[in-house]
């Protein structure tokens, strides 16, 4: 049984009930039981009372069907993994204790659907043979114009209550030169596999070794689950990916690390997959750091200033990375295990 959501608020901002698609999700929440309130207005209710365990315990527990803002709708670069990122929504149900949305969305995290998805996919349009990734570098520009849909949301892990990454999906079907690309730690592909995709949805699972997946990803579907739902999405003709992430160097790190490897290649066994890999080592900044101690202030993650190096973004911020001699360390197991363990594999980029 593919582990589903259940929100217990669902809010309905009224200039979503203009859009034909916040019906729908109206609807989609009541079929299943879950109360949906229509407010008045589209301004959300405070979440403010409490402490801060009582605040994320709330917002976490809230579906909000909301508009998304012209601002929101413009895609943004986002390499090196693809040429454009857009939402179709914001925020995730989970639980990980590493989550790099906090400190990058403003306020309670609130998981919001956004109900104009048809204006969201009409502009992109425009932005098609214009990135920087696939569009202009020759070993991966067979992938056309690349749309990165789960920078801020886990699209999969609310699509039973949304149909929205189906109905992305679909759209991409009928879109030459483009491909759609999500990650997921979700399972619940079932819908997915009855669509015509046309072979333009890149399908990627986000994974981690055993210990890290079973620590720090609270509310996920197990990894092998995750693992068998790749298998189908494959199987179904998707080409599909792996997001090593975050990579972290705990107790027997390599070990950990092959076994993840060793289980994808089982559940792969047999199938000509198309297959990408993308590794992303843990970082954070001093916000995200804040804003994660007061999620889970009984958490293990390491985040020690003592054991990382600082890595200037081009905005100016600070992250706290690996040191060079652990991301070396890293780098090179990774290079040799997925060229021994998986490898028609594609390394599409090490972070």
């Amino acid at each position: 049984m593919a582990k589903l959501w259940t929100p217990k608020h669902v809010l309905v901002t009224r200039a979503a009930l203009d859009f034909e698609h916040g019906h729908a999700i109206a609807a989609r929440c009541e079929r299943l039981g879950i109360p949906v309130e229509r407010l008045a207005s589209d301004r959300l209710p405070s979440l403010r009372q409490g402490n801060e365990r009582d605040r994320y315990r709330r917002a976490k527990s809230t579906l909000a069907v909301v508009v998304a803002p012209p601002s929101a709708r413009r895609p943004q670069p986002i390499p090196p993994s693809a040429d454009w990122q857009f939402h179709i929504a914001r925020g995730c149900p989970a639980h990980c204790q590493y989550c790099y949305l906090a400190g990058s969305l403003p306020g309670a995290p609130v998981t919001r659907a956004f109900a104009n998805l048809d204006e969201i996919l009409g502009e992109l349009a425009a932005y098609e043979g214009r990135g920087t990734v696939t569009s202009k570098q020759d070993a991966r520009a067979h992938e056309g114009t690349t749309f990165e849909a789960s920078c801020y949301t886990d699209p999969l892990g609310i699509e039973h209550l949304t149909g929205s990454l189906a109905a992305t999906i679909e759209h991409f079907a009928d879109r030459p030169g483009t491909q759609l690309r999500f990650t997921t730690k979700f399972d619940a592909v079932d819908e997915l596999l009855r669509l015509d995709h046309g072979g333009r949805t890149r399908a990627r699972m986000s994974v981690n070794a055993p210990l890290v997946a079973k620590r720090y990803e609270g509310g996920t579907a197990p990894l092998d689950a995750r693992l068998q739902a790749l298998r189908r999405l494959a199987a179904a003709g998707y080409p599909v990916g792996l997001t090593i992430a975050p990579i972290m160097p705990l107790e027997d790190w390599d070990a950990g690390y092959q076994e993840l490897l060793d289980r994808v290649a089982a559940a792969l066994e047999g199938l000509d997959a198309d297959l990408t890999v993308e590794c992303i080592t843990h970082r954070f900044t001093d916000t995200s750091r804040a804003v994660l101690r007061s999620w889970y202030p009984a958490s293990t993650l390491e985040m020690d200033d003592d054991l990382r190096a600082q890595k200037r973004t081009k905005f100016g911020g600070v992250k706290h990375v690996y040191p060079k001699p652990v991301m070396a360390a890293l780098k090179a197991f990774f290079e040799r295990a997925l060229a021994a363990t998986l490898p028609n594999a594609r390394l599409l980029y090490w972070t």
